[in-house]
């Protein structure tokens, strides 16, 4: 029987080797596959999360800001509209006025 344990010892020693070199391939193989993953993420220039949040909340900001300047124009435009209509209408009679004497001169 001691040969017998003897062959189911070294059998047992070469299975215990076996899976330590296989959880060390394992291992390598990982770590391979994260590096090739990290170099191709590198390359195609992707943006880490920090990045990109912080051109939403300047997008977002940018967006308010653009929303606050047309809200004023519109404003603008709306007070400055009554004092154009009154030019529109004083200068349209001073023309006509102007153009009376005019004829009268002429003739």
């Amino acid at each position: 029987m001691q040969t017998r344990n003897k062959i189911l010892d070294d059998l047992s020693q070469l299975m215990t080797n076996a899976m330590g070199v296989a959880q060390g391939a394992k291992g390598e193989a990982e770590n391979a596959m994260k590096s090739w993953i990290d170099r191709w993420l590198a390359e195609r220039d992707f943006v880490t999360r920090e990045e990109f949040e912080a051109v939403r909340a300047m997008a977002i900001k940018a967006r308010e800001e653009n929303q606050a300047l047309q809200a004023r124009i519109e404003a603008l435009e709306a007070a400055a509209k009554p004092k154009a209509k009154a030019r529109t209408t004083r200068s349209a009679s001073a023309k006509s006025a102007a153009k009376k004497p005019a004829a009268k001169s002429g003739k």
